[in-house]
C-alpha cells in the first residue's frame, strides 16, 4: 500500500524510532507541548509538525483539527512522491488515536477505493489504535470519498471495541462516546 514502511508511536517510544532508520517525520504535538529534541536529527525538510489536540468535536478551550492542518498533511503526503522516503514515522502523546488518524490519512491519499484495507494496515501497524473521527471526516471530504473513509472508521471502531472494550472505555470516558457504536 505504500513503497516505504510506515512506523506509528508515542512520545515515550519517539527516541527509539528517531535512533532507528527514520527518514521522515509527521509529528503531532499538544498546542503548548514543546517540540522533543530528537527530531532536530530529521531534516526540517523531511518533517512536518502539527499542533492541536486530540479533539473530535469543537469545544471551547480546545485547539481541534481544522480542513487546513488535513489540507496541509494530504500536500505533505503527496510531496513525498517526489522524495526519497525509506521509513516514515507518525507520532502523537500516546500513538493511539491523531498519529492513527494521520496514518490512515496518508494511506487514503495514496490508495483510493481502499478504505477498508487502510484500518486494516494500521491495526497491523499499531494495534492499539482509535483514530481520531474529526480526522477523518474531514479527509473524506477533502479527498472525495464520498462518506467511504468515515463508513470504514466506524467499521475499525467496532471492530477495536469489541476486541478492546478497555480502550473503548477509556475513550468514552474521555468525552468521545459518540465514537462508540450504540450497540456496544
Amino acid at each position: 500500500m505504500l513503497p516505504f514502511t510506515l512506523s506509528i508511536c508515542g512520545l515515550d517510544e519517539l527516541s527509539g524510532f528517531l535512533n532507528s532508520n527514520v527518514t521522515h517525520v509527521v509529528s503531532i504535538l499538544d498546542p503548548d507541548y514543546p517540540a522533543p529534541d530528537g527530531l532536530a536529527k530529521i531534516l526540517p525538510e523531511n518533517r512536518i509538525v502539527f499542533r492541536f489536540d486530540d479533539a473530535t468535536l469543537p469545544q471551547i478551550g480546545r485547539i481541534h483539527p481544522a480542513s487546513a492542518d488535513i489540507e496541509k498533511l494530504v500536500k505533505w503526503s503527496r510531496s513525498l512522491s517526489n522524495t526519497e522516503v525509506d521509513h516514515l514515522l507518525i507520532h502523537c502523546h500516546a500513538g493511539v488515536s491523531r498519529s492513527t488518524a494521520a496514518a490512515a490519512i496518508i494511506l487514503a491519499e495514496k490508495n483510493p477505493g481502499r478504505e477498508a484495507q487502510i484500518f486494516e494496515m494500521i491495526d497491523r501497524i499499531r494495534p492499539r489504535n482509535w483514530p481520531n473521527s474529526m480526522m477523518i471526516s474531514l479527509a473524506d471530504q477533502l479527498l472525495g470519498c464520498g462518506g467511504a473513509l468515515n463508513a470504514a472508521l466506524r467499521s475499525h471502531h467496532a471492530r477495536i471495541a469489541t476486541r478492546n472494550p478497555d480502550l473503548a472505555e477509556i475513550i468514552r470516558r474521555h468525552g468521545r462516546a459518540h465514537e462508540i457504536p450504540d450497540d456496544l
